[in-house]
């Protein structure tokens, strides 16, 4: 009998797997996906020499696979598998090239802070090595396919070096990898502990997978397949697996990307947004694989995070990773990787909202925050999400929403703008002052009844070449209607709004003489070209404890055609006193209606005043 070949690790080999075992690997039970993830290596390998039908295998019968045994009484764990196995050379090469010359270059990229470099990556074996976080001694057995070939036999407990001899018995075609767990790992020779582990990062392995003649991964790997492939019941236990939900999707997106990154994904959104029921922020829930080897669950950066709520797995064959498979190193591909996930998804929504208005609207409902929070954040992705807002307006039935696509397809040839007004409801729109130039002129305006709403409009300001403005700060005015005796005249109308700038004084801007009234007695508008009454009272929610704010001088806009203005006008020649509190209260009435009154105590105090006055007139 042969004595084995004993081989004694340079100095440097100590230093790296201190480095694979201390510094590399942030949760020791990755050492189970990484073996795993060689096993199916070896499989894919054997596969891929059996489909050339040319190259004599070495027990052809015996299907590739992956088997695992755990023996906690033993203290041992063992994965094999029935792949392509390797010979004496082979060996050598793939598990000793740790102790080659470039142990050296792998030490000063450590020591550069380049350990993140994807060469690093099986050139010195390191997933291989990570078993030494958990085993005292690893010994390999191993029968190459080559049908000459005879079996061998490799063990090192780290530090020491390692050996090789001919195997004493002769082991099935394959590699079979024996660890003899230390004592503060035996939690890893326990089946229920290395059946979490694996459906956890190796559920989707191509090959089978089985533990004490159990198997594990049951579901498949469904993104790898091609749509026409997979049956709806197929999608619907994938999405129970792997969304924990089981109400159906409202959709989901299956898709392939070639360049310029290789990306296989299938993708879902939850009938439910379940940020709405109460429960606290959700994280992302896509996983991130690497040949169908997971990476990183709930995956930080691959989505943007207005588009949390997604479920689903993404599958990119061109990640670079750190040696230990854990995280992407990358910046400039994760950015790419990003947008092109985006932009397919947002593509796809849009798609959808053109198909079936009634299941976007539904979507809409649930995550039409998540999609605002994307353009008050996210410029990249402005555009297309501009196309995927919904509003109602006075052209649509009530509680029905229209996109800026469909306001513009409604507008006239001349109308260079898209308007909107912000109101608590529709009811309140429409009896909205701001809105009866509008009404009288058969234009179409937005109504916005969502905090944010204005914000997101404000960010767009424009959508197909048309600018978005609020409707307050619209230059429009009514069709000129038939005069009536009642009606002030120019003259009347110019003394009665100097007289009320000198009644009202610095409380007020300008007042001017409104066409764009039609039933209401006057209206303030704010002078600033850019913030809105209603966008102002936001931001005054926000910042409730700012004392600091300068007061809001309006300009009063009033409308000679209203019999409140002429007996306002007749008033002040006969009773002053009387007709400066009638100003006053139709001045507040309006700044009221626009949000921008500070405080209403005087006006309540004022209105009472009048009230008196009204009632003990005899």
């Amino acid at each position: 009998m042969s004595q084995p070949e004993t081989h004694t690790f340079q100095a440097e080999i100590q230093q790296v797997l201190d480095i694979v075992i201390h510094s590399l690997y942030t949760d020791r039970e990755v050492f189970v996906r990484e073996l795993v993830s060689n096993a199916a290596d070896a499989c894919e390998k054997l596969r891929f020499l059996q489909a050339g039908g040319t190259t004599p295998i070495h027990q052809p019968e015996l299907a590739p696979g992956i088997q695992i045994h755990a023996d906690a009484d033993a203290g041992t764990l063992t994965i094999s598998d029935s792949g392509i196995g390797m010979t004496r050379d082979e060996l050598v090469a793939n598990l000793g090239t740790i102790a080659h010359s470039g142990t050296r270059a792998f030490l000063k990229a450590v020591a550069d802070g380049q350990k993140n470099d994807t060469r690093l990556i099986g050139q010195f074996g390191v997933g291989f090595y990570s078993a030494f976080m958990v085993a005292r001694k690893v010994t390999v057995q191993t029968r190459s396919h080559i049908p000459s070939e005879p079996a061998w036999t490799w063990s090192s407990e780290g530090a020491g070096g390692y050996s090789i001899d001919a195997a004493a018995d002769d082991i099935p075609r394959g590699t079979r990898i024996i660890l003899d767990l230390k004592e503060e790992t035996k939690e890893f020779a326990a089946k229920n502990r290395i059946e979490t582990i694996v459906r956890r990062y190796s559920n989707f392995v191509s090959f089978p997978i089985d533990i004490d003649g159990s198997r594990l991964n049951t579901v498949q790997a469904l993104w790898t397949k091609n749509k026409s492939e997979v049956t709806e019941a197929e999608y619907s236990e994938f999405y129970q697996f792997i969304g924990h939900d089981s109400e159906a999707p409202l959709y989901r997106l299956h898709f392939t990307a070639d360049g310029p990154i290789s990306i296989q994904s299938l993708l879902f959104v939850p009938a439910q947004n379940f940020e709405t029921l109460g429960l606290t922020r959700v994280d992302s829930e896509v996983n991130l694989h690497c040949r169908k080897v997971l990476i990183e669950p709930k995956a930080k950066n691959l989505f943007p995070d207005w588009l949390r709520f997604l479920k689903g797995v993404v599958d990119c064959e061109d990640l670079p990773l750190n040696v230990s498979r854990e995280r992407m190193q990358d910046s400039a591909l994760l950015r790419r990787l990003n947008r092109t996930l985006t932009s397919r998804f947002l593509k796809f929504l849009n798609e959808e909202a053109g198909r079936d208005a009634d299941t976007y609207d539904r979507f809409f409902n649930q995550y039409h925050r998540c999609l605002k929070e994307g353009i008050l954040s996210d410029h990249e992705h402005q555009e297309a999400l501009a196309k995927l807002m919904r509003f109602e307006s006075s052209k649509t039935e009530s509680g029905k929403r229209a996109s800026l696509a469909d306001y513009v397809s409604r507008l006239d040839p001349d109308q260079k703008e898209i308007f909107y007004i912000v109101a608590p409801n529709r009811d309140a729109a429409l009896s909205s002052p701001y809105f009866e130039v509008f009404n009288a002129r058969n234009i179409e305006v937005l109504f916005l009844s969502d905090p944010t709403d204005e914000f997101v409009l404000d960010r767009i300001r424009e959508f197909d070449g048309k600018k978005i403005v609020a409707a307050e700060k619209a230059e429009l005015e009514v069709p000129t209607p038939e005069s009536k005796p009642s009606d002030l005249t120019e003259e009347q109308s110019a003394q009665l709004a100097g007289w009320l700038k000198a009644t009202l004084g610095d409380a007020v801007d300008n007042v001017r003489v409104s066409r764009r009234l039609a039933t209401s007695p006057a209206l303030a508008v704010e002078r600033d070209n850019y913030v809105t009454s209603s966008m102002r009272r936001t931001l005054k929610q926000l910042h409730r404890d700012r004392t600091d704010a300068d007061p809001v001088t309006p300009d009063f806009d009033i409308n000679p055609r209203h019999p409140l203005l002429a007996r306002l006008e007749e008033m002040r020649h006969q009773d002053p006193d009387l007709a400066a509190k009638a100003a006053a209260q139709l001045f507040d009435n309006a700044r009221m209606a626009a949000g921008i009154l500070e405080d209403t105590r005087p006006m309540l105090g004022r209105l009472n005043e009048l009230l008196e006055q009204v009632l003990t007139r005899r």
